[in-house]
């Protein structure tokens, strides 16, 4: 690093560091410290003629260092500031404003010294600006003016090479020489490249020899080997390192992937993989046919595998030709004439396959084309007799004699054997056997009187029929009469949009007719009498057998009528000419935007009928309202008279079943029989309190029970079963679960019943002062019954 030398008006500074000292620009003596000099010290200029005497002079570096990256736990010292004013004395005190001041660097303002607080990054800041400023301590006036210095931020290699642009994909054609270039490849070092090595990088490559080699400096991929065959081998993988520090042990690195494709180029000729084919090919092939296909093999592709086929020798240079396929490079042999078995029954040609782009670098590898010999067998078909004329037109008088010659037939067998033939009449076109027909001759004559008005044209069928073969000829007998009356070709469906509008075509139709005129059909359309003026629609003739139906006007609603019915009247050219009239019928349809129609059917024939939608959704609601209400009155009436308890002149739910004892209390958790208490002459059997320890009296007076019944759980049981009994078996119990209550009193009280009524005498005295010692459950009886009748009554 170059050392400089400026002056800032009596600021001196200097950097410190612990490993490298430096040294004064003119006295050659190390600086340690920043001295703060009034501008007054400065060296005066000698004298022009005097001696000049040796002084010390003040020396300002305007910057310091500090390692970034610093990591101890001490701050980081810098550097040190002292002004020349400050003696010692501690007037003086040093401010340090600008970047960082505080924040990342500290001064103590006694002495001068400066020191970094945290730890710095130079690739988020390189160098930072500050301001010094020596002041009176007392007065807090400057001393000196403010001067301004740079710490700069000193690199350290804390970052590796990095390929921004990488993973990298490369191509580089087949057979290229060595050193060839493939692609460059580019790493990024963060570190300051103006400081050491930290951010020179070197490339070496890792894997991909000895195919491939990279530019230690450049970065450059390049070809290492020759002839490097695609065909062999098309993609390879290279890892490219990149190493600061310049390689040195110790330096950071990073590396990348370059995956290289081998181009093909045309260094390869075509080749059949036979030198001789051999097809069979039947004489009765049509021309234009395809006969055989060859191929040779390339193992290039796209272009240079493009192939050019051509007969360059052979007896069948006019008979064959042969094309490439594009989409398969085959060689597509195709017949140009037709094949005769007796006139020759085999053909050879020699066939060249070559390319068709060819690299000038491989021409001397030798000839980039192949030939091969192709043998054409023709094989022999028994063809069937031909007829010297396909179809004949004979015509002959309804009044002709049966027997009358009306025509001759003649077929020739073109086999080489020349085989006799035979005619016969196909009876299934001759069902009335009209006609018959001379087997050797073909000589055609009737064989019924014949009635033009009841068939004026006989289409009949002739064989003509060898020992193998046969062939079929139609004789027509082109009496033809215009009997039939044209009519439309298909059944059409047309609509038209509401928002059609006038001039605008909705339909082209056409017509058909059985009849077969030998000038063919002509067809005229129009509009019926009644139709022709109409203002709906209207109908133009285009004269090529068809017509077009055209809208007269505009604004056609489905609500005021959703279908029209066009009569169309059809004219046919014949003699007599023939006419029908067909009706079209067109449909009005909502339409989209593009004429396509949305609702047009069964809605709109429903409006054609006047009901508009909200009509129809009345009649819907009241006719489901008028159901509604026929359910609720049958529902009604079958719960009438369905009773929904067992008995239905008594339903038990409404009596009130009346009985005078008492409950047992709070501890009654048992029911008794319905039949006890409705019993109120039946005594139950008294049962001890749990809660008390000594026996207590009965409360009956003057005589036991009279009737002791079963255990309470039993009577319940045998009460509820005779109930489920009945109710399975009686019909008039209602199909759904009802429930039904019964009322019981327990008889769990050890006082049983407090009641008279079961006394045999009504005069019966007894005392109910026992009551009191029960316990507080019972003191509102001790109340009423723990005194004399005669005290109560007093």
């Amino acid at each position: 690093m170059s050392r400089s030398c400026s002056v800032w008006g009596g600021l001196s500074i200097v950097t410190l560091l612990t490993l490298v000292q430096w040294e004064s620009c003119c006295w050659g003596m190390t600086l340690n410290s920043v001295q703060l000099h009034p501008a007054s010290s400065r060296p005066a200029r000698a004298e022009a003629g005097t001696v000049p005497l040796r002084h010390k002079r003040n020396w300002v570096w305007n910057q310091f260092f500090v390692l970034e990256e610093y990591t101890g736990d001490d701050p980081l010292y810098v550097g040190k500031l002292h002004s020349d004013v400050d003696k010692g004395e501690g007037r003086i005190k040093y401010v340090l404003t600008g970047e960082g001041a505080t924040t990342i660097f500290t001064i103590d303002e006694n002495t001068g010294d400066i020191h970094a607080t945290k730890r710095l990054d130079r690739e988020e800041q390189a160098y930072y600006t500050l301001r010094a400023q020596a002041r009176d301590r007392a007065t807090n006036l400057p001393v000196e003016p403010e001067s301004e210095f740079v710490i700069k931020v000193q690199d350290i290699n804390d970052n590796e090479p990095k390929f921004p642009d990488g993973p990298y994909q490369a191509h580089v054609p087949e057979m290229s020489p060595v050193g060839t270039s493939v692609v460059e490849v580019k790493a990024t070092d963060a570190d300051d490249p103006t400081y050491g090595n930290s951010a020179r990088v070197v490339y070496s490559i890792l894997e991909g020899q000895p195919y491939f080699s990279v530019e230690p400096k450049t970065g450059i991929v390049r070809t290492a080997l020759p002839n490097m065959d695609r065909e062999a081998r098309d993609q390879y993988l290279l890892v490219i390192q990149a190493k600061d520090m310049g390689g040195q042990m110790g330096g950071l690195s990073g590396t990348t992937t370059v995956t290289v494709t081998l181009t093909d180029v045309n260094d390869n000729p075509p080749r059949f993989s036979r030198k001789s084919y051999q097809f069979a090919v039947p004489e009765s092939l049509p021309v234009a046919s395809v006969v055989a296909k060859i191929k040779a093999l390339d193992s290039d592709v796209g272009a240079n595998a493009e192939m050019e086929y051509r007969i360059i020798e052979g007896d069948g240079l006019g008979v064959f030709r042969v094309e490439p396929d594009a989409d398969t490079q085959e060689g597509v042999i195709s017949l140009q004439k037709n094949l005769d078995f007796e006139t020759k029954s085999s053909y050879t040609l020699k066939i060249e396959a070559s390319n068709k782009n060819i690299d000038p670098r491989f021409r001397a590898q030798g000839p980039f084309s192949d030939t091969a010999m192709v043998k054409l067998v023709v094989e022999n078909v028994d063809e069937p007799p031909v007829f010297s004329s396909p179809i004949s037109r004979m015509s002959v008088s309804e009044a002709a004699k049966v027997g009358t010659i009306i025509g001759t037939v003649s077929a020739l067998d073109p086999d080489s054997t020349n085989s006799p033939i035979r005619y016969s009449i196909d009876r299934n076109t001759d069902l009335e056997r009209f006609f018959n027909i001379e087997a050797a001759t073909g000589v055609i004559s009737t064989a019924k009187p014949l009635d033009r008005e009841v068939n004026a044209v006989h289409n009949i069928t002739i064989l003509a029929i060898e020992s193998r073969n046969e062939t079929l000829a139609r004789v027509s007998q082109l009496m033809d009469v215009n009997d039939n009356a044209p009519v439309f070709a298909i059944e059409y469906e047309t609509f038209v949009c509401e928002t059609a509008q006038p001039g605008q075509v909705i339909e082209t139709i056409s017509a058909v007719d059985k009849d077969e005129p030998p000038s063919g059909h002509r067809f005229f359309f129009s509009l019926t009498a009644e139709a022709a003026g109409n203002h709906n629609f209207t109908l133009r003739d285009n004269k090529d057998n068809t017509a077009s139906v055209l809208t007269k006007r505009g604004g056609f609603q489905r609500r005021e009528q959703a279908m029209y019915r066009l009569p169309v009247l059809i004219v046919d050219s014949g003699s007599p000419a023939l006419s029908s009239t067909n009706t079209l019928s067109i449909r009005v349809c909502d339409c989209d935007s593009d004429g396509t129609p949305q609702a047009c059917g069964t809605e709109a024939f429903l409006l054609s009928a006047g009901l508009s939608t909200g009509a129809l959704m009345a009649i819907l609601a009241c006719i489901l309202t008028l159901l509604v209400l026929v359910l609720l009155i049958v529902t009604v009436r079958r719960r009438k008279k369905e009773p929904l308890i067992l008995d239905e002149d008594r339903d038990v739910r409404e009596n009130i079943v009346r009985y005078d004892d008492e409950g047992g209390g709070e501890e009654d958790t048992e029911a008794f029989d319905m039949v006890a208490l409705r019993n109120l002459n039946v005594a139950r059997d008294s049962k001890a309190r749990r809660d008390v320890t000594p026996e207590v009296p009965t409360l009956y007076c003057s005589r036991p029970p009279p009737y002791k019944i079963t255990p309470d759980n039993g009577i319940f049981r045998d009460f509820i079963w005779d109930r489920l009994k009945d109710a399975d078996v009686d019909p008039s119990a209602p199909p759904y679960d009802s429930l039904q209550t019964y009322a019981f009193e327990g008889s769990g009280s050890v006082a049983e019943s407090l009641s008279s009524l079961e006394s045999l005498s009504t005069d019966s005295e007894q005392s109910y002062d026992y009551l009191s010692d029960w316990g507080p459950r019972f003191k509102k009886l001790a109340d009423l019954y723990g005194h004399n009748d005669k005290d109560i009554l007093a």
